[in-house]
Formats: C-alpha cells, sequence, structure tokens
C-alpha cells in the first residue's frame, strides 16, 4: 500500500506552510504530495485565503525533486481543457516528469459565486468534465493537427504543444485520477479516461461497491481492470497514546470518535489494522488528509510505525 500526503490549502495555509510539508513528506518517503483545488474555505475564515494549486505545484516541483505532485481534484469549471493542458504540461515538464492530474466536474457552487465562475447544472457539468477530458488527454497524444467537436469544447487542427514529460498514462501523457460514487457516468469516464480510480471518505462497503462498478464498466469497454489503479483518500489522525490522539483531534475540530469510525484514527496498530482492510477490497494507495499543515511530527509518526508495515 503506497501512502501519500492530502492537504486542503483553501482552509488556511500560505505557500510556505505547503512547501514546508511537502518537503518533509518527500524527507520521510511518502509516494505524493496532493492538494485540493477550491477557492473557498469550507467552515472558519480560510486566511490567508486561497492559493491557486497549478501556481503553487509549479513552484512545489522546482524545490522538490522526488516526490510526485497532484491535485486532487481540480474543477472542470475552474480552467478551458486548453489551457489547463499547457499547465499540466508545464507544470510535469518543470518536475522532470512528476505531475498527475485529477479532474472532477466540480460541486462547491458557493465558491463559484464568490469567485465569478459560471456553475452550470449537474448535467451540464458532466458533460463538460467529459469533453474536458478528452480535449486534454487528446492534445497530449496528438502528433498534430488534433480536432474535437463537442458541445461546449471545440478543438481545430491543434499541435497540441506543449507536451508533458511523461507519456504513460492510458491515453499518453500524466496519468490521470478521477473519482466519486456515481453510479453510471463516474464508471463510465474512468474506465475510459482515468489510470486511477479515487475513492474520497467512504467506508468499506461503499469501496467495496464502487470498485465493482469501475470494474464491470472496465470490461464493458474492453478494458482490463488490472490497468486501473484503485485508491481511497481518508482523514488522517493517528497518535502514539490516547492523549497525542485527543490532541490532534482537537486541533482539527474533529470527535476522535468519528475519526476512528470514518477516517484514518487511533494507533498506529489500529490504523494499520484498517488500512489492511482497504487492501483487502482492491486499494492499492491511500491519501491522507493532512488538516492540521503545521503538525509534522504527525507525517513522522506515520512515517516510522506505520509505513514500514504496509
Amino acid at each position: 500500500m503506497e501512502l501519500r500526503v492530502f492537504t486542503e490549502p483553501q482552509q488556511g495555509a500560505t505557500y510556505d506552510d505547503l512547501i514546508r510539508v511537502a518537503q518533509e513528506a518527500e524527507r520521510l518517503g511518502f509516494g505524493a504530495f496532493f492538494r485540493s483545488d477550491h477557492y473557498l474555505a469550507m467552515g472558519g475564515d480560510g486566511l490567508p485565503g486561497p492559493s491557486d494549486a497549478w501556481i503553487t505545484l509549479a513552484g512545489i516541483a522546482r524545490e522538490t525533486s522526488t516526490i510526485r505532485l497532484g491535485t486532487m481534484m481540480t474543477s472542470a469549471t475552474f480552467r478551458l481543457p486548453g489551457p489547463l493542458a499547457i499547465s499540466v504540461a508545464n507544470v510535469d515538464q518543470m518536475s522532470g516528469g512528476r505531475v498527475e492530474l485529477g479532474l472532477g466536474a466540480g460541486w462547491f457552487e458557493a465558491e463559484h459565486q464568490k469567485y465569478a465562475i459560471p456553475f452550470p447544472s449537474t448535467g451540464e457539468r458532466f458533460d463538460r468534465f467529459e469533453e474536458q477530458l478528452a480535449v486534454i488527454t487528446g492534445l497530449w497524444a496528438t502528433e498534430g493537427g488534433f480536432t474535437f467537436e463537442g458541445e461546449h469544447y471545440t478543438v481545430t487542427d491543434s499541435p497540441g504543444l506543449p507536451k508533458p514529460t511523461q507519456t504513460q498514462g492510458h491515453r499518453g501523457g500524466p496519468p490521470v485520477l478521477i473519482g466519486g460514487t456515481g453510479k453510471k457516468r463516474t464508471p463510465e469516464l474512468a474506465a475510459r479516461y482515468a489510470d486511477e480510480f479515487n475513492l474520497p471518505f467512504v467506508d468499506e462497503a461503499t469501496t467495496e461497491t464502487q470498485i465493482a462498478r469501475v470494474r464491470e464498466a472496465c470490461e464493458a469497454q474492453d478494458r482490463d481492470p488490472a490497468t486501473m489503479t484503485w485508491s481511497n483518500a481518508l482523514v488522517l489522525c493517528v497518535g502514539a497514546d490516547e492523549a497525542e490522539l485527543d490532541r490532534r483531534a482537537a486541533a482539527i475540530g474533529r470527535e476522535k470518535a468519528d475519526l476512528r469510525e470514518n477516517g484514518l484514527a487511533g494507533t498506529p496498530e489500529e490504523v494499520l489494522d484498517k488500512i489492511g482492510r482497504y487492501a483487502d477490497l482492491g486499494a492499492q494507495r491511500l491519501y491522507l488528509q493532512m488538516l492540521d499543515l503545521a503538525d509534522l511530527d504527525h507525517l513522522a509518526l506515520v512515517a516510522r510505525d506505520v509505513m514500514p508495515h504496509v
């Protein structure tokens, strides 16, 4: 099981906060540093204010050397597909080929209202999401002359430049992540475009059910499900003892019992048991949602007492 670090900087973080976490995660041997792509805090004041996901990842790309970098998830409502393909390719070049693109349809209406971003209906957002996947992967893979005609986006005879460093994605280019619990369109799009399918903050039963749906969608498209990487994201709260666990739960404003039930929380032994149960369901990666970015000792504890045993 690969362990990755996942941050939510819209809740309140500077670039300097993010780079400290990314560099420490790299030093400790975590597989990747991911960040959310949001422009508004979900509770709290969010000070000092949001940062742009791809601008900060570009900076982090130049201040790290081995750790993989990505978004969970970039919203298809935020950027046009062509410029997004260029941005991701640029950051992939800047990192020496360490970038992964998590892309979703977008869901948080309030941030769109606060920052003048159109927020269409659910159906239209998924239509745009699907077309963005086609355009972005098409631009990366083309040898020139890429053309696409959709309802929302049209591309005519594009050179598809610049090229990312990576080409090993399912359709060429950097790996693409898709996630969620939708019953039909989400599995179909994942089977068609994704290198990795992620389940954010769901229990074991939901994980088992949704993995089965995506496997079926892969088979329906004559794709071997073994070519998909399977992952979960869970809130992290680990303590060497109950007192440390209490302190960390209080720091993120969560109840310890709820974290144990719905997150990846408890002593290292408890956490290892839960990781094993998700592995038995097919998960190959876990994104550890780190909500207190100042608590680097938290990562050190996981690296010392959890990571060597998974």
